[in-house]
């Protein structure tokens, strides 16, 4: 498998085979929980963690909060990425959180936390450095979801799959654009970027 390849060159073959272990869990558990719409082995590894694998560069501080989680993504490749990272997989639906559970035990992420909530009833401990998503539709409903998440000058990415430059105009107050980057994924022929907002001091 060319991406399998790919994240042994990348990662090592540690973390690589441990990705593996994931993606077959994944699989195992997608039959019966439709967890994603990617069922070709091959491109979950393209489609899903090489693309979530493509912003661990721009992660900043150690509290990381994965907005709409899902099957793990992008959290979970961060996670076996960037063991030091204490990571937030956050998802209002029981069938992805119960998925996420059994994932973080059989992989021994014991910096990984899930909250099976909507956002908007998640109440932190402590305030994230880095809020991300790569699966809300609206960056500006996301930036107002994420701003009583994120501390003041903590960082929010979100992926996206065209430049958002209408969304970027409608970042709402309280954020500061701090740039954008086309991200390039291995394996995948489709354009994707990463947004960048920087929370500002509150009011």
């Amino acid at each position: 498998m060319a991406g399998a390849a790919a994240m042994k060159v990348a990662l090592g073959d540690e973390v690589a085979d441990r990705l593996v272990e994931y993606l077959a869990l994944l699989h195992k558990w997608n039959a019966a929980y439709n967890l994603t719409a990617v069922r070709d082995p091959e491109q979950m590894v393209v489609r899903l963690v090489l693309d979530s694998l493509s912003i661990v560069p721009s992660v900043q501080g150690v509290r990381v909060l994965d907005i709409g989680s899902g099957a793990g993504l992008p959290g979970v490749p961060l996670a076996l990425a960037r063991p030091e990272l204490a990571v937030t997989l956050l998802d209002s639906n029981r069938k992805k959180t119960r998925f996420l559970l059994q994932a973080a035990g059989e992989l021994g992420l014991a910096m990984v936390s899930v909250a099976a909530q909507r956002v908007e009833d998640h109440v932190p401990t402590q305030l994230y450095d880095c809020v991300m998503s790569r699966a809300f539709s609206s960056l500006a409903e996301f930036a107002t979801l994420a701003a009583r998440l994120c501390r003041p000058g903590g960082l929010l990415l979100a992926m996206k799959g065209r430049y958002p430059g209408d969304e970027i105009a409608a970042i709402p107050a309280g954020w500061e654009f701090a740039g954008s980057e086309e991200l390039h994924v291995p394996g995948l022929d489709a354009q994707r970027y990463l947004i960048r907002l920087i929370r500002q001091p509150h009011d």
